[in-house]
């Protein structure tokens, strides 16, 4: 692409009050194949600078942010041409041993609606290969930003490594009371020691309905995520390693720099300062039915009674005889 000097494309749009969308639509029209090239280049930056972590319609997005507009199916044609397509994930694979005697809290998360942060944690455990034996990875995140609040990696899966990351995410957000903290049926989020933690923070817990792990769909995301762009792509050398890269990936990569698109393509710090409200005004807010409402409070799963209608029938209407 030709240029001024020491000029950048973005700068001469800038001086002469052009649109950089318009430049590249006029440059492709005078240069189709010199647009080309660029268009390329531009795409093969995006995928290198995310590690192959970028789908094409996050690499479309990242694009249009810098001034680029590309159709996301050329975008797709160039990656696959240059083979950068980002690693697909494998199948779900279940984990959690929930066969034991302790109290299982009720599922609350399935039923809010989130209004800012801090009012809803979803937490889950998953194992990660690291050479010939297996490590467990604890992690909490705010579900309103997806942002990643807490982790702890260790090589035992007991209450300690779930106890780790929710001590971690309670020191860097100082929770309100009345957050409600939600998991699977683990027998480390059941037990005394973490549900001591919670009712000390006055924290609320949720516990996914058995063998269901899309309850707890957002956590589920975040692992099937760091799995396929950080584990899959680098062999680690030993725990500490491990422990070194999981730090960068999650704390200045994915909490900072990558998009999410349930976030509307935005990072969850961004998604976070864009939804910066006064702790009184965010509140969540439940909706159940009847039957799911009347199950929560402890009054059965009848049914209201029924106003009378217009015309009712005396043999549905009759009452029983008071002595």
């Amino acid at each position: 692409m030709p240029v001024q000097g020491s000029l950048s494309a973005a700068r001469m749009c800038q001086l002469t009050w052009v649109s950089r969308a318009g430049f590249y639509r006029s440059f492709g029209e005078q240069s189709p194949r010199e647009e080309e090239m660029a268009v390329r280049s531009a795409v093969q930056k995006v995928v290198v600078e995310h590690r192959r972590r970028y789908g094409y319609r996050r690499v479309a997005v990242e694009l249009e942010k810098q001034g680029l507009v590309v159709n996301h199916k050329r975008v797709l044609r160039l990656m696959r041409e240059d083979n950068l397509l980002a690693v697909q994930p494998k199948q779900f694979v279940v984990t959690t041993d929930s066969r034991h005697e302790l109290e299982v809290a009720v599922n609350l998360a399935r039923r809010m609606k989130l209004t800012g942060i801090n009012q809803l944690w979803v937490s889950d455990i998953t194992y990660l290969q690291l050479g010939y034996e297996f490590v467990y990875l604890a992690v909490v995140l705010d579900a309103f930003s997806r942002k990643v609040v807490g982790w702890e990696l260790s090589r035992r899966i007991d209450r300690r490594l779930a106890l780790a990351a929710l001590e971690m995410a309670i020191a860097e957000r100082q929770p309100p009371p009345g957050l409600v903290h939600h998991s699977d049926r683990g027998v480390q989020y059941a037990s005394q020691d973490y549900v001591a933690v919670l009712e000390k923070n006055q924290m609320i817990a949720s516990m996914s309905r058995p063998g269901n792990p899309y309850d707890n769909a957002r956590c589920e995301s975040f692992l099937r995520t760091l799995k396929r762009e950080e584990i899959k792509a680098v062999r680690y050398l030993d725990l500490e390693h491990l422990r070194a890269n999981l730090e960068e990936f999650i704390e200045n990569y994915y909490n900072r720099q990558r998009m999410h698109s349930a976030l509307g393509y935005r990072t969850p710090e961004e998604f976070e300062r864009e939804h910066d409200q006064p702790p009184l005004l965010q509140a969540p807010t439940f909706t159940f039915t009847w039957r799911r409402a009347s199950t929560l409070l402890g009054l059965g799963t009848g049914t209201p009674t029924p106003s009378p209608s217009p015309d009712p029938n005396p043999l549905l209407m009759k009452q029983p005889e008071i002595p």
